[in-house]
């Protein structure tokens, strides 16, 4: 998608899905499609490598980090303090393009937090490389079944927790190219930050188009990025986690919207425009 020259396609996608109010639909293109058994297969496959701690995924790690080291020439972290944030914490942040874990990476780098991030289990299955990425990183997959998603993924939450470590949850779940929105979430990143009892940090990428156009993408422009670090949510000791999920849940959607209000200085609706897609001019 972020070479790819169906963007117009993915663009069309986005505007349908919100005339019909699927905020959480897919709009991308070409993605893999797993049947149960496929899922099951590709995900317990995944953690039997991950458990025998590969050295070669040390590596991609690595060179994951220097990827992100690259990216602040256009990319600013808008956080007077990052060794203030909680040493153990759920991310969460909007889900605009295939590597936007970078700035959230770049800020675990100077956070000196170690960062992983949840995927579908789709993902695991995509062409190079962005699925090489997904296999060989600090991914944590997403797959459907209760007891995978109750019991066997917080499990291996709390222990990557447990080593002060982040998890970036992108509760929009579909990535939507370039928009600029904040969607409405839902509740997988709450939920776990309830059972689990730890807090959110919450994040807001805002998108500015630069004056240079993209080589290969002449009707887009570049696209700089300003990570805007919200306050963090806590879990409240007097709610249950069912009251906790609802309350975190309710929050960061709103410290979202009020950060696109700021920002971007125009009230929130949903309407689409193309101006809500970052870098795009519309020919």
């Amino acid at each position: 998608m972020i070479i790819a020259f169906h963007r117009k396609k993915v663009i069309a996608n986005i505007k349908k899905n919100i005339r019909n109010k699927k905020f959480h639909a897919k709009a991308e293109i070409g993605d893999p499609i797993l049947n149960k058994e496929e899922s099951k297969n590709i995900v317990e496959s995944f953690w039997r490598r991950k458990d025998k701690k590969p050295k070669f995924d040390l590596l991609v790690d690595k060179i994951f980090y220097l990827i992100a080291l690259l990216l602040p020439r256009r990319l600013t972290i808008d956080c007077s303090t990052p060794s203030s944030l909680p040493k153990s914490a759920f991310i969460t942040c909007n889900h605009y393009n295939q590597l936007d874990i970078l700035p959230i990476k770049r800020l675990a780098i100077k956070s000196k937090r170690p960062l992983y991030f949840a995927v579908r289990d789709s993902n695991l299955a995509m062409y190079f490389p962005i699925g090489f990425i997904v296999r060989h990183a600090n991914s944590i997959p997403i797959k459907d079944g209760p007891n995978y998603l109750g019991r066997e993924l917080p499990n291996r939450m709390k222990k990557i927790l447990d080593e002060k470590s982040w998890i970036l949850i992108y509760p929009e779940q579909e990535l939507w190219f370039n928009y600029r929105k904040p969607r409405f979430v839902t509740k997988g990143a709450y939920y776990y930050a309830a059972k689990l009892n730890k807090p959110i940090i919450s994040c807001f990428v805002e998108m500015k188009n630069d004056s240079h156009n993209e080589l290969f993408q002449r009707s887009f422009y570049k696209v700089r990025l300003v990570l805007h670090i919200l306050p963090t949510i806590y879990p409240d000791p007097k709610l249950t986690p069912s009251e906790n999920m609802k309350m975190m849940m309710i929050k960061d959607y709103e410290q979202k919207k009020e950060a696109y209000e700021k920002y971007y200085k125009k009230q929130l609706n949903y309407g689409f425009t193309y101006d809500d897609i970052a870098g795009y001019e519309k020919r």
